[in-house]
C-alpha cells in the first residue's frame, strides 16, 4: 500500500538519490500568494521563491539547502501606512533519522532550530513558509515614521523626559541648583 503525500510539494525520502542532490524550485501562483498573505497577516505578497535542494548528509539523514526571496507588505507599526521589504535569506534544514526531542522541563534547549527529526517525507512548501514567517520584520516602519515621546506626570509637576532618565541627568539638576544660589 502506497502512501499519498501530505501535499503536492511533498518529496517522499525513499525517492530521493543518495548519490546526487534533488533540486527544487517553488514559486506560487497569484492565487496561492493571496492566501498566504491572508494567512500571515500581510496586507500583501507580491513574490515569494524558494529555490535548493535536498542531498543526503552521511547515511541515513538529510539536508534541504535553498534560497528565500520574498516581497511583502505588511502594515507599519506606527502609521499603519503599509510598507514593502524584500527579504532574501538562505534557508537550511537538517533531518536526522536519530533526532531525539527532550520534552522534561529542566532539559537544556539546544541552540541548533534548524535540525529537525526525519520523517518519510520532506516538504519544501512547509519550509519556505516557516522561512518566511521566521524572517518578517517584527516591527515595519515606514521613511520618516517615529514613535513621538510620551510625557505622563500630575498637574503642576514638569514631565520626565527621556534626558532626565539618563544616569547622568541628576548631574544636570545639581549644576542648575548651584548655579541658583
Amino acid at each position: 500500500m502506497t502512501q499519498s503525500p501530505p501535499s503536492p510539494t511533498a518529496l517522499r525520502v525513499s525517492g530521493l538519490s543518495q548519490n546526487a542532490p534533488t533540486p527544487f524550485e517553488l514559486r506560487p501562483p497569484k492565487a496561492r500568494l493571496a492566501e498566504l498573505a491572508t494567512e500571515l497577516d500581510l496586507l500583501g505578497l507580491r513574490k515569494l521563491s524558494f529555490v535548493g535542494q535536498i542531498s543526503a548528509l552521511g547515511t541515513a539523514d538529510w539536508q534541504l539547502d535553498a534560497t528565500l526571496g520574498a516581497t511583502v507588505v505588511q502594515p507599519c507599526a506606527v502609521t499603519v501606512e503599509p510598507v514593502t521589504t524584500r527579504i532574501d535569506v538562505p534557508v537550511r534544514r537538517a533531518y536526522q533519522k536519530d533526532f531525539v526531542e527532550v520534552d522534561a522541563p529542566e532539559a537544556e534547549i539546544l541552540e541548533d532550530d534548524t535540525v529537525e527529526p526525519l520523517s518519510m517525507w520532506i516538504d519544501p512548501a512547509e519550509v519556505m513558509i516557516e522561512a518566511l514567517l521566521l524572517n518578517l520584520p517584527l516591527y515595519p516602519r515606514a521613511p520618516g515614521a517615529e514613535l513621538g515621546a510620551l510625557s505622563v506626570s500630575e498637574p503642576g509637576v514638569r514631565p520626565m523626559t527621556d534626558e532626565d532618565a539618563r544616569p547622568f541627568a541628576g548631574l544636570a539638576g545639581l549644576k542648575e541648583q548651584l548655579k541658583d544660589d
